[in-house]
C-alpha cells in the first residue's frame, strides 16, 4: 500500500509527466509498434538511471550533480534518483528518433496520413541526428529545470559548480549526447536482431509533433519565469526545427497534391 500511495503522489505531483508519457506510448505504438515502444521505453529508462546513478556519485557521463531529495516521500524514488526523471529519457529519446527518421526519409501522405518510404530504421545518420535532437532538447530544459524552484517543478537538483551555460556545465550535454547515442544505438541493434521493423504502421508525425509541443511547453516555462536570455535562444532552435520540419513535410503534401 505504501508502494502505491507513492505512486499515486508521483502522479498528482508530475502530471504533465505523465500526460507526455501517454501522448508518447500512443504515438510510439502507431510508428513503432506496441512491442517496439515498450522495449525502447524499458531500454531507455535502463540506460538512463545507470547515467544518473554514476553521475550523481562519480560524475559521469554529465559531471557531477545532486538531487535534493525535496520530494522524497512525495514521489517515487529509485536509490538516489527520482523515477519519472529516468522515464522521461524513454519519450524524449523516441521524440528525436522519430523527427530524426522525417528529417532524412522520403515523406509520403495518403489524405492527411503522412508515412516515410522505407525508413533507414537502423542508419548512422539516424543515429547521430537522433543524438544532436536529443541534446537540442536539452539544451531547452536543463536551464529552466535548474531554476525549478521558480515554478511548480521544485528545486529537485543542483550542480555543485555552476556551469557556463545558464549554470549548466557544458559536460551535461556531452553526457547527453553519448546517452542519447547509446539508446538509439542499442535500439537499433536489438530491433534489427528481432525484425520488429516489418510490423511498423509507420506513422511519421506524431513523434515529431510532440516533439515540438514539449519544446512549446519549456519555452513558455522559460518566458513565464522571465528568463528571456535563454528564451530568446531556446526559440531560436525551436524555431530553425520546427522550419525545416515544415518544409520537409510541405514538400510532401505539394508532391502527392500535383501528382
Amino acid at each position: 500500500m505504501e508502494t502505491f500511495d507513492i505512486l499515486i503522489s508521483t502522479i498528482l505531483l508530475r502530471p504533465y509527466v505523465f500526460i507526455l508519457l501517454g501522448f508518447y506510448l500512443i504515438a510510439g505504438s502507431f510508428q513503432l509498434g506496441l512491442k517496439r515502444i515498450i522495449a525502447f521505453t524499458v531500454l531507455a529508462y535502463i540506460i538512463a538511471f545507470a547515467s544518473e546513478y554514476a553521475s550523481t556519485r562519480i560524475g559521469i557521463p554529465y559531471g557531477i550533480y545532486h538531487y535534493t531529495g525535496e520530494t522524497h516521500g512525495k514521489e517515487l524514488f529509485i536509490s538516489n534518483v527520482p523515477f519519472m526523471d529516468s522515464l522521461s529519457y524513454s519519450f524524449l529519446g523516441y521524440f528525436s528518433y522519430s523527427l530524426a527518421l522525417l528529417m532524412v526519409t522520403p515523406v509520403t501522405r495518403k489524405g492527411w496520413k503522412f508515412g516515410l518510404s522505407h525508413p533507414p530504421w537502423y542508419s548512422k545518420k539516424v543515429l547521430f541526428l537522433s543524438a544532436i535532437l536529443f541534446v537540442l532538447q536539452d539544451v531547452l530544459i536543463d536551464p529552466v529545470s535548474l531554476r525549478g524552484s521558480k515554478w511548480f517543478l521544485g528545486q529537485i537538483y543542483y550542480y555543485p559548480e555552476q556551469g557556463i551555460y545558464f549554470g549548466v556545465p557544458l559536460s551535461n550535454f556531452l553526457g547527453w549526447l553519448l546517452v542519447g547515442l547509446t539508446i538509439i544505438y542499442c535500439f537499433q541493434k536489438l530491433d534489427h536482431k528481432m525484425g520488429w521493423s516489418k510490423e511498423s504502421a509507420g506513422n511519421a508525425l506524431m513523434g515529431p509533433v510532440l516533439y515540438f509541443l514539449n519544446m512549446v511547453f519549456i519555452l513558455s516555462v522559460t518566458f513565464y519565469i522571465g528568463e528571456y536570455v535563454i528564451g530568446i535562444i531556446s526559440l531560436s532552435i525551436f524555431s530553425i526545427l520546427i522550419f525545416i520540419t515544415i518544409l520537409k513535410v510541405r514538400h510532401a503534401f505539394l508532391i502527392s497534391t500535383n501528382g
